[in-house]
């Protein structure tokens, strides 16, 4: 099986994620941020990944070190996961439609990180109610995350919004775009007979 588990303390954070790349869209991650734990969810549900584990952080401080440093130890377990990449399609896109939001994702797991992304967010926190107290999600940490990710996993990523008006459905619609595209980089490819997917014989 394709898993990885990482754990990672720093002054800041303290995150243990499990990763399952094979499994069905369970997320079972410990996650003090609703609209963020919506979201992960989103993310295994559709790229069919497995995921447990928990996150805590300096909240009274704000939601970036926990928001980034999940970013990176999830990129981490897709990394430790995926090994030398044998076998798999590496490259994979996906155009996701959510009511009046159109987004586009791309990643190939090639080795260089990099990150494009034009979310074409407001900026404005999402504000919910969560068991009689207001709770918020800092939409600005949206692509610190996926910095974070792309670092540690190694990939490039390029995310973009083509439309949209509610930056939910922008943010949810980019989770769902980014998991259906590295859902198809990540799964096997039959014709390759387990061979690296480069040139070079090897992802670097």
């Amino acid at each position: 099986m394709r898993t990885a588990t990482i754990t990672r303390k720093t002054g800041e954070t303290q995150i243990t994620l499990t990763l399952n790349l094979d499994g069905s869209g369970k997320c079972d991650v410990k996650n003090p941020i609703g609209f963020f734990d919506h979201m992960l969810k989103s993310f295994c549900k559709h790229g069919l990944f497995d995921l447990s584990g928990e996150l805590v952080g300096d909240l009274d401080v704000d939601q970036h070190h926990l928001i980034e440093d999940t970013g990176i130890v999830l990129g981490m377990c897709f990394a430790k996961a995926l090994g030398d990449c044998a076998g798999i399609f590496r490259s994979g896109f996906f155009i996701y439609p959510m009511d009046e939001t159109l987004v586009q994702a791309a990643v190939d797991f090639g080795g260089r990180p990099y990150l494009v992304c034009n979310s074409e967010l407001t900026g404005i926190p999402l504000v919910s109610i969560c068991n009689g107290e207001q709770s918020s999600f800092q939409t600005d940490c949206f692509e610190d995350f996926w910095q974070g990710f792309v670092n540690s996993a190694c990939c490039n990523l390029h995310i973009d919004v083509i439309r949209g008006r509610s930056d939910h459905h922008k943010i949810e619609g980019c989770f769902k775009a980014v998991a259906r595209a590295i859902r198809s980089a990540t799964e096997i490819d039959a014709r390759r007979n387990g061979s690296v997917p480069s040139t070079k014989g090897v992802i670097v």
